[in-house]
């Protein structure tokens, strides 16, 4: 997977090396060497991929984003803490 370019008539090398590391960036070659930066175990891999949510749905509006509906959590949630009341301790079936 060689990359080659030319360099343009009247072209800078700024503007040639801005112009490779998009092509670069385009062919995930940037996104290849940095996953290969250190070695990843078979194993760490697999659980790394099993971790990995679901892709996306492209082509429904909203589908992608998920936000229908969120905001109503939220504002229903606001000020709440996971540590009030039923927090710790009482998922063990201690009752006080």
């Amino acid at each position: 997977m060689a990359i080659r370019i030319k360099a343009r008539a009247g072209e800078s090398a700024e503007q040639l090396l801005r112009r490779f590391k998009k092509i670069c960036e385009k062919e995930g070659l940037t996104k290849e060497v940095k996953k290969r930066q250190y070695y990843e175990k078979p194993s760490e891999r697999k659980r790394r991929e099993v971790r990995r949510p679901p892709p996306l749905e492209l082509g429904r509006p909203g589908a992608a984003t998920g936000r229908e509906g969120s905001a109503g959590v939220k504002a229903g949630a606001k000020g709440k803490s996971s540590k009030t009341a039923g927090g710790r301790g009482m998922s063990r079936g201690r009752s006080e």
